[in-house]
């Protein structure tokens, strides 16, 4: 129902904001890894989910659309709530939990403080099949934690192309050496897009 929102930003904490568009201040729910993108001006966009229940509506923000597209597939499996998703996005980044759920890592998962043997199985089991065929992946790689590749992947984003190419590339030249840094990665990048 609600996309995005973009406005001025009200109020900054690490588990909410609050954004005021047109004169409305909506407060919107936030995980740790949002909180860390939020930029320190005043101007604010966020993509959204609203969650409506019988008793509320309650608003979550995501710097991202993959914080957001994860969130949502984290809520399809029964026993995760909002806040148990919220949790572990808080915890690890969108990118460790899809790499995390695509490798089949179930103690990555555990790691998360809430998330038992059963939940992170089940995490595994309903989300593998969907977190591999809406990235398009076969099997991740080993350097798909490398930081390096999460920045450059993110700027590529913001230049306007599309994930999944982006991440070909990107791990094509990683493949190619490990031990560069975003901007190289990035530089590199460019030349095969």
């Amino acid at each position: 129902m609600i996309h995005h929102l973009k406005g001025r930003l009200a109020e900054k904490n690490p588990t909410y904001v609050i954004i005021e568009c047109g004169g409305v201040g909506y407060f919107v729910n936030i995980s740790l890894h949002t909180f860390s993108k939020l930029p320190d001006g005043e101007l604010l966009s966020l993509y959204t989910h609203l969650q409506v229940k019988e008793d509320s509506h309650t608003l979550f923000g995501f710097a991202e659309k993959s914080e957001r597209e994860i969130f949502r597939l984290l809520l399809s499996v029964s026993g995760i709530g909002s806040s148990t998703a919220r949790t572990m996005l808080s915890s690890m980044s969108p990118a460790q939990i899809r790499d995390a759920i695509a490798n089949g890592d179930a103690p990555a998962i555990q790691a998360i403080k809430g998330i038992g043997v059963k939940t992170a199985q089940m995490v595994i089991l309903d989300l593998r099949d969907k977190i591999l065929k809406v990235y398009d992946i076969d099997e991740l790689s080993t350097t798909s934690n490398n930081t390096n590749k999460d920045e450059a992947l993110s700027a590529l984003e913001v230049l306007g192309f599309a994930r999944r190419q982006a991440e070909k590339v990107v791990d094509k030249v990683i493949s190619q050496d490990a031990s560069l840094s975003a901007e190289n990665i990035i530089k590199l990048a460019l030349k095969n897009l």
